[in-house]
């Protein structure tokens, strides 16, 4: 008489193993793009980054940047699919200007100008939770071209490479509460040519100091980072990404109604500075990036 050999039941992997494989595998296979796309730009036209992008964070949908059309001196941006990154009920009004793009992310938005390859600002919304979660967070420093972007438009890892310059974030990685947007952080539309002393000291200890005010406060903290241009910009690479001559980091407590802007001179010799009124920054910018009453 033959005995049936008792069949073991599979266990269930547990929930923590699936996801370090996860993350192991996605870090293994933007680790691969990237690196393959930095030895040669010309590969992110043919390799196909949206199950990429899907994986980080940038699902489907949001592949297709909102294009800004102008229809006047000034634009009313709209950021339909992110609004949470913006305080009250009107987005950002702006001078108009020409290949204007809404990029939306997981834990930031950027409105995108294809003229300079840089954003022409980058929004947060922050609390003390977030930063809190951030602090477990790995950086990754995979940077990469976002290839949402029309190839003319969008800066290339190989304009950076002998530049001379930082790539320096908006939206600091230091910001970032998932692995996700940790991720999303390194993209190049998130990025702009940075002096690299200012960007390891000055702006450092800006970025620093905004974390410190957000985690003391009560309720959310609206940042809005971006570049400026003075004058003819300086360019790098054979993109002509603009080298911004002043970069500013708008704070705004949502809670208290303060706000104020940092206002930096991108240059070695910045030093930390008193901020600037919301209103003197909206008369040398011409950028309305809070509601007014």
């Amino acid at each position: 008489m033959s005995r049936k050999k008792s069949r073991r039941r599979p266990t269930k992997p547990k929930k923590s193993v699936r996801s370090r494989s996860r993350a192991f595998f996605v870090s293994f296979a933007v680790s691969f793009v990237v690196a393959s796309c930095a030895i040669n730009p010309q590969l992110l036209d043919r390799i196909p980054i949206g199950p990429i992008l899907t994986e980080i964070g940038l699902s489907s949908a949001a592949q297709s940047p909102a294009q800004v059309v102008a229809t006047g001196a000034r634009i009313q941006t709209s950021f339909g699919q992110c609004r949470q990154f913006f305080p009250g009920k009107q987005p950002p009004s702006v001078p108009s200007g020409p290949a204007l793009r809404e990029l939306c992310y997981d834990a930031f938005a950027i409105l995108y100008s294809g003229r300079t390859k840089t954003s022409v600002f980058v929004a947060q919304g922050l609390n003390r939770g977030m930063l809190q979660q951030a602090q477990g967070i790995s950086r990754t420093d995979r940077f990469f071209a976002d290839a949402r972007l029309p190839r003319s438009e969008r800066a290339e890892l190989d304009d950076y490479r002998g530049s001379g310059y930082d790539r320096g974030h908006m939206a600091p990685a230091g910001d970032m509460h998932t692995n996700e947007a940790m991720a999303q952080s390194f993209s190049l539309a998130n990025i702009v040519p940075q002096d690299a002393q200012h960007n390891r000291e000055a702006w450092s200890q800006i970025e620093a100091d905004t974390r410190k005010y957000v985690m003391r406060a009560r309720g959310n903290v609206y940042v809005f980072t971006g570049p400026l241009y003075i004058g003819q910009p300086q360019t790098i690479g054979a993109g002509r990404v603009a080298v911004p001559t002043h970069l500013f980091k708008l704070v705004y407590d949502a809670t208290t109604g303060r706000s104020w802007v940092h206002w930096h001179t991108n240059s070695q010799n910045t030093k930390v500075g008193p901020p600037i009124s919301y209103e003197e920054f909206v008369r040398r910018t011409g950028l309305q990036l809070l509601e007014t009453a």
